[in-house]
């Protein structure tokens, strides 16, 4: 009967070159002795490489299509005398299985770049999801769905003489980084907080099978972070073949708050008074960014570009938490859209002319 190579690669008779290089990188991850210990997974890697060997050269497949694995390694085909020496000629495979393994994957110690992976906070092929905590949004980004892809292309003799140099001598380059915006909000700068964030990435099992894992990366916020800090997970992106994955890195940006704005360490405070108010004083009670009312006494003239300022009532700085920016007060004064004649003379007489 002869071996079955579709068989043992798990293919049909007409499968094409992209599914047999498939089915190879399937059944080879599977039964490599480094990773399969059971017995007779050696023998079943070498008959992997044997049919991938057969099946990815047209002119041995010709021949084995038509007169099996016993014509093939008995030169079935070959003209009498041999006199073509391009024909089919009789075939044995002479191939190192783990050879054929290195050629295919590009790499001496391929299981070392495809299961090594680790990472942490250190103060981004398919479908990579980041999801937020409350108010953080989500936002999904779609990128290559087959990670292996990088391995597909026109294969010539045993399928990688089209490949080039050997990638195993290459040195891994890193993924780019995946850089996401983390929104805080102003309370949390000034309390600080821990924000868990939730991803989703493409992790290459033992058996090369690829899977989604979710993860969540815990982010400790301290008090008085600056907008514009960043902090990096080393190696939490996408897993790949042949690369380092990407780290993950995210940016505290400042969440729009109704009453302040951030300027450094300090609070910027926009208060609304009268005319009435700029020019003859009263008192102001003026809000706090841990809830409390602070009461402002005005007793000089309010112009326009006019602040005040209340010192320690900012946020914490970043280099010494215990220390607090300013509070600044600016003005905005609102004018009357109309006076009468009679307001009009009493403030002429009023108001001095210079």
């Amino acid at each position: 009967m002869g071996k079955d190579y579709y068989k043992i690669l798990g293919i049909d008779k007409g499968a094409n070159d992209d599914v047999i290089k498939k089915a190879y990188r399937k059944m080879a991850l599977k039964y490599h002795p480094d990773k399969n210990k059971s017995p007779g997974a050696e023998d079943k890697f070498k008959e992997i490489a044997e049919a991938f060997d057969v099946l990815s050269d047209s002119k041995k497949r010709e021949i084995y299509d038509k007169y099996g694995e016993e014509g093939l390694k008995q030169g079935a085909g070959a003209p009498p005398g041999g006199g073509n020496p391009g024909g089919p000629q009789t075939y044995t495979f002479q191939g190192d299985p783990h050879e054929t393994f290195r050629m295919f994957f590009g790499d001496e110690n391929p299981f070392g770049s495809f299961f090594s992976f680790g990472g942490g906070p250190g103060m981004s092929g398919g479908s990579r999801t980041f999801r937020f905590g409350p108010g953080g949004g989500q936002e999904d980004m779609e990128v290559d769905d087959d990670p292996f892809a990088s391995f597909g292309g026109s294969h010539g003799m045993h399928g990688f003489q089209s490949r080039g140099p050997r990638m195993g001598n290459r040195p891994k380059k890193q993924d780019a980084p995946i850089t996401r915006d983390l929104q805080v909000s102003l309370e949390d700068i000034y309390k600080g907080c821990t924000k868990r964030l939730k991803i989703t990435k493409k992790v290459i099992g033992s058996d090369g099978s690829v899977r989604s894992e979710d993860k969540v990366l815990t982010i400790e916020v301290k008090p008085g972070w600056k907008a514009g800090t960043k902090i990096t997970f080393p190696k939490e992106g996408d897993q790949r073949p042949n690369s380092v994955p990407a780290d993950v890195v995210f940016v505290i940006k400042d969440k729009p708050h109704p009453t302040f704005v951030r300027d450094g360490s300090d609070l910027r405070y926009k208060a609304k008074i009268t005319l009435r108010d700029s020019l003859c004083g009263t008192t102001l009670q003026v809000p706090t960014i841990d809830g409390r009312t602070i009461p402002l006494r005005l007793t000089e003239v309010i112009k326009p570009s006019s602040t005040k300022r209340i010192q320690g009532e900012g946020l914490p700085m970043p280099k010494q938490p215990n220390r607090r920016g300013d509070l600044i007060i600016e003005f905005d004064i609102k004018y009357p859209s109309s006076l009468s004649t009679n307001v009009k003379e009493i403030l002429s007489d009023c108001l001095p002319r210079s």
